[in-house]
């Protein structure tokens, strides 16, 4: 049980108070309810393996149609540098709840590890705060289920990764473990393949795909799960933000798509667009256009509930592109290295916040930021804070968004495997060998790594070279739950 991090507990006493004894709320509580009512709402949405080339609005020359995240970034603050916890899809989520590097927790790769209950988790946080809190789509933090096969990993086999969204501080979900069709999401034909299928008509065979939705309950959602599965999602996630507009809670929104990780399934509509590409290509480039759409959707939804202003809505990517470059249709646009590389291409993502009348339209920084600069921001946002001292990865990038920060006082660290990096300003150190060797890049000047500059700055590598080590060990003992109390 988290301590309270606001004093709301005499709060709601005093109200409940005012209500029985029918007395007049005085000034001071009706304040208090207003601040309530005016807290800033934050929706986290999340693509799942898309290149930091492949919307338009990081890469004109992509053939994505992507107008309403164009759109969205040409409203807010574009980071041309925005950065995944880990180079894969399971890090980088428990990095968004938790504030901290994946080798904190025990989530190294794609099913590994689970959310552990000593962790603290940004809507844990939110909902003492009176919070309403959702999440919707992918979870891939641990199984939803002891009792049937499910997924990856989710069954009795599973038992000691079960780890659910109603375990980590939300009130509403209905999510996956993990990947599922982009169309048609829980089915497949007989023979699929791991990449992409077209629609299957009513005269195709098809099987089960082997995954579910589960609800806060543990009950299998068995209904609206036909067509797009980003359209599927946000079916969900818009009453979710109704129904706290209607009670006046803030609310806290995870939205967290499958596309466009594999197998991607697009349906005619958004495939029309790309028939002369193949298969895979145009149910990539489809489904894009799918989540895409949806974006709009919320975006609109948010403007006709008149809450757009007090709601900060945040777009990223969990990490770069699947497959190999010239092979998958995926775009890194230029970056060196793709999906599970430490190279940019792995975890330089499309990263965007809309905040319409806080985020002036149309700016762009360079600002290096990660995924776990989510939680310190919204907390410094509401002006509270953790509530032990354990270490945290990211930083407020409130200073950054309130015009008052140019540069990230410290560095990113990242581990996947063997390889290691560190992102300092504009240079970037880099092993492949856990740091026996290492590679420096200056990113403002080499944005594709080609150059290794370690020969010529000698005391530059090894200032972040040590900082490395430092941050290892630091990793170390947390994942050694030395943090937990």
């Amino acid at each position: 049980m988290l301590t309270p991090f606001l004093n709301l507990r005499s709060f709601y006493s005093r109200l409940i108070l005012s209500a029985v004894c029918l007395l007049p709320v005085s000034y001071e509580l009706q304040s208090q309810i207003q601040a309530a009512e005016e807290r800033p709402n934050v929706i986290l949405v999340m693509a799942d393996d898309l290149g930091w080339g492949d919307p338009r609005c990081f890469n004109p020359e992509s053939i994505i149609n992507t107008p309403n995240i164009d759109a969205m970034a040409a409203a807010g603050l574009k980071f041309n540098r925005f950065y995944s916890g880990g180079p894969v899809c399971s890090p980088t989520r428990g990095s968004c709840l938790t504030g901290r590097n994946p080798y904190r927790y025990g989530i190294y790769n794609a099913n590994t590890g689970h959310m552990k209950a000593g962790e603290i988790t940004l809507p844990e946080i939110l909902r003492e705060l009176g919070y309403a809190t959702g999440h919707f789509g992918k979870w891939h933090l641990g199984t939803l289920t002891t009792q049937i096969k499910d997924a990856n990993r989710g069954g009795p086999s599973g038992k000691a990764h079960f780890s659910t969204p109603s375990m980590n501080g939300y009130d509403v979900c209905m999510v996956t473990e993990s990947k599922v069709p982009t169309f048609n999401p829980m089915i497949k034909p007989p023979n699929a393949s791991k990449n992409a299928w077209d629609v299957l008509s009513d005269g195709n065979s098809k099987q089960p795909y082997g995954t579910h939705y589960w609800n806060e309950r543990g009950d299998v959602v068995t209904e609206n799960l036909a067509g797009d599965d980003s359209r599927i999602i946000m079916d969900r996630a818009i009453p979710f933000i109704e129904q706290a507009v209607d009670r006046k809670r803030p609310f806290f929104t995870v939205v967290w798509f499958h596309a466009p990780h594999l197998p991607v399934v697009a349906g005619p509509e958004h495939v029309a667009p790309y028939l002369k590409h193949g298969v895979y290509e145009r149910n990539y480039y489809g489904c894009i256009s799918a989540l895409d759409e949806q974006v709009g959707r919320l975006r609109k939804r948010l403007r006709e509930l008149g809450i757009a202003e007090n709601t900060m809505l945040w777009f990223c990517s969990d990490n770069g592109p699947e497959g190999n470059e010239g092979k998958a249709p995926g775009s890194a646009g230029g970056l060196r290295g793709r999906k599970r590389s430490l190279y940019e291409g792995g975890v330089r993502v499309p990263g965007i916040l809309e905040w319409p009348g806080h985020v002036t339209a149309g700016r762009v920084t360079e600002f290096p930021a990660v995924t776990s600069d989510y939680l310190p921001t919204v907390l410094d946002l509401l002006a509270t804070s953790m509530p032990d001292d354990r270490p945290i990865d990211g930083v407020s990038l409130l200073p950054l968004i309130e015009g008052r920060a140019k540069v990230r006082n410290s560095p990113i660290g990242f581990q996947s495997g063997k390889q290691v990096s560190v992102v300092e300003d504009q240079y970037k150190l880099y092993s492949s060998n856990e740091g026996r060797t290492w590679a420096l890049y200056d990113l403002d000047n080499d944005r594709a790594e080609a150059n290794d500059l370690a020969a010529d700055n000698p005391d530059r590598v090894a200032s972040m070279a040590a900082w490395a080590t430092a941050w290892r060990a630091s990793c170390s003992s947390s994942d050694a739950e030395v943090d937990y109390k």
